[in-house]
Order: structure tokens, then C-alpha cells, then sequence
């Protein structure tokens, strides 16, 4: 999931040096969302190790 966060990411730089605004907004949004939700999963895969009792 971190690498669709990072296309989009690129894929904003790209539209912002050219010139659309629109697709670079939207683009960034996108990353957004995708970072937010990566970073919960994570937090709560990180949780659920340390129920278990395996080391992260």
C-alpha cells in the first residue's frame, strides 16, 4: 500500500511541474488517504504482535 501512496505521489509532483492543477490536487488527496490508512494498519499490526507476544 506504501507504493500506490508513493505513485501518487510522484504522480502529483509531475502534474504540479506541468501545469495541472486539478489532476495534482486530486493526486495528493489520494496520497493521503492511502498514508492514513497504511499507518493505522500498521499501528494495529504492531498491537496485535505485541498481544501475541512475538517481538516486533
Amino acid at each position: 500500500m506504501l507504493d500506490w501512496v508513493i505513485t501518487f505521489l510522484v504522480l502529483a509532483l509531475i502534474a504540479g511541474f506541468l501545469g495541472f492543477s486539478g489532476v495534482e490536487i486530486m493526486s495528493i488527496e489520494i496520497a493521503k488517504v492511502l498514508f492514513f490508512i497504511f499507518l493505522v494498519l500498521f499501528i494495529i499490526s504492531l498491537i496485535m504482535r505485541v498481544l501475541r507476544g512475538q517481538q516486533p
